[in-house]
């Protein structure tokens, strides 16, 4: 049985048991800076504008974290952490505030882990949730895990590139698994060691438990002893990292007591849970894979541009309060951007300027100069910026469309290409599509079946050619042999 706190915990030998987490466990770190005065200033503030901004909502212990947290911020750099279970290989929109909550305090100057749970993923946290959760293949979790590290990776590189100015004072980043702690425990020596500390009636009321007990599948021991494994990352992060502060949405605030509760039994020490608010859906559901209305971090499972647009389209009732919760831009920022809206809300300048701010923490400039090539080319019908777009692009923009790669030879005309894609039918029927006005070549309406195919025209700089029949029915034909 592995002992409950690492004897390099104690000692000197933190820099040193980091570099051997970063070898054998690929954290995603740089060593802790001291805050410079800027950094400070921004520390004394951080609270209370975290709280006027909408980005915390609760804190535990109450009085504690109203008096004694402040002055612990203010004392030098500390360590905040929040937990993420790989329970899909991407994080989504719902998990986005929580990130945004670590990016603030390590532009505060102190340092943030983002835990993955590879261990608590195969337990299922029941927090907000009805039924039990599908348990995970070792594949499959190994397959999220990877998934969810990359996005982490890019969301705090992007932040940094793109938020922080030429020269920031910005804490570490640790990117940790909490599977390699529990890996040395037995059973047996974990409920003696930990379980100990815990009282059932404690755990029977908290309000996750009230409410699953209450439900028909009822709950399993393993969902029941989930608020002990969170319990103790917190502590093992507190001994380690010496962590005091845990972040979490407002389902896990349970959770956060039982490690408040845990560390304080264990050492005497006084540590703090702060929560951001749940997002919720313009009908009041909670975002979320399970509530299936996810909008995903990772590009292979939303893209740059259909994250920009869920952005773009959020009603004029929900842009002032996103503005603040997901972007960095300063307060009287947000309000000048406002006013925009209120003098000609049709442009919806706020929606936009959101939508940018968000797809560029998360895929980068890279990612946001994508997605505005793709509303471009979807909503404009740009031909310029159609003719920049990569194949990629294309595929992704117009994810239904089949995509063709054809030869073109000398006098190959309209009616060619739609028959080769297999857009209009055979004989008559289809060459009459094409008379009336059915087909579209690049955003251009074509009515001659017999016009020979034109570079430039019908062929863009870039080998494709973008075909649309009747309104919806798209289709990407890449030119091989020019």
């Amino acid at each position: 049985m592995a002992a409950p706190v690492s004897n390099m915990a104690r000692g000197g030998s933190r820099y040193g048991w980091r570099l051997l987490l970063r070898k054998n466990h690929r954290c995603f770190d740089r060593q802790p800076r001291l805050l410079s005065a800027a950094s400070a200033s921004t520390s004394t503030d951080l609270l209370p504008s975290l709280h006027r901004r909408g980005v915390l909502k609760d804190s535990f212990p109450e009085s504690a974290a109203q008096v004694e947290l402040p002055q612990l911020l203010r004392s030098g750099p500390q360590c905040v952490y929040c937990g993420f279970d790989p329970t899909a290989d991407s994080l989504h929109v719902g998990n986005l505030l929580a990130i945004i909550g670590l990016l603030h305090f390590r532009q505060a100057g102190h340092d943030v882990v983002a835990l993955i749970g590879g261990a608590t993923a195969q337990i299922g946290d029941p927090s907000g949730r009805t039924t039990e959760r599908e348990p995970l293949s070792a594949e499959v979790l190994e397959a999220n895990i990877r998934g969810v590290r990359s996005g982490l990776q890019q969301v705090f590189s992007n932040h940094e590139l793109h938020f922080c100015g030429p020269s920031p004072r910005l804490g570490a980043v640790s990117i940790l698994n909490n599977a390699a702690w529990y890996r040395g425990w037995d059973a047996v020596g974990f409920l003696c060691t930990v379980g100990t500390h815990f009282r059932m009636g404690t755990m029977l009321s908290r309000q996750g438990v009230q409410s699953r007990l209450r439900s028909p599948q009822g709950m399993s021991l393993s969902e029941f002893c989930y608020q002990v494994f969170q319990a103790y990352d917190f502590y093992h992060l507190n001994q380690q990292h010496e962590c005091r502060i845990q972040l979490g949405g407002t389902d896990q605030l349970g959770n956060l007591m039982s490690g408040h509760e845990l560390i304080h039994k264990m050492t005497g020490q006084q540590v703090y849970g702060l929560t951001v608010p749940l997002v919720t859906s313009t009908a009041g559901d909670k975002l979320g894979k399970s509530a299936g209305n996810a909008v995903w971090l990772n590009g292979d499972r939303t893209s740059p541009f259909e994250l920009y647009q869920y952005f773009v389209r959020q009603p004029d009732a929900n842009v002032d309060r996103y503005l603040r919760l997901f972007t960095f831009l300063p307060e009287a920022e947000v309000d000048h951007v406002m006013e925009q809206q209120r003098q000609d809300p049709s442009k919806r300048p706020a929606q936009k300027r959101l939508a940018a701010e968000v797809t560029k923490l998360v895929h980068g400039r890279e990612g946001l100069e994508s997605a505005k090539r793709c509303t471009s080319v979807l909503y404009q019908e740009n031909l310029q910026a159609l003719e920049q777009m990569s194949d990629t692009e294309l595929q992704e923009l117009f994810r239904e469309a089949p995509f063709l790669e054809l030869l073109v030879e000398p006098g190959t005309t309209v009616l060619d290409a739609c028959r080769q894609a297999r857009a209009i039918p055979e004989g008559a029927r289809g060459y009459n599509m094409i008379t009336e006005g059915a087909v579209w070549i690049n955003h251009s309406r074509t009515t001659n079946p017999d016009q020979v195919l034109i570079s430039g025209q019908h062929i863009l700089s870039n080998g494709l050619t973008l075909l649309r029949v009747g309104k919806r029915n798209y289709y990407i034909l890449k030119w091989l042999n020019l």
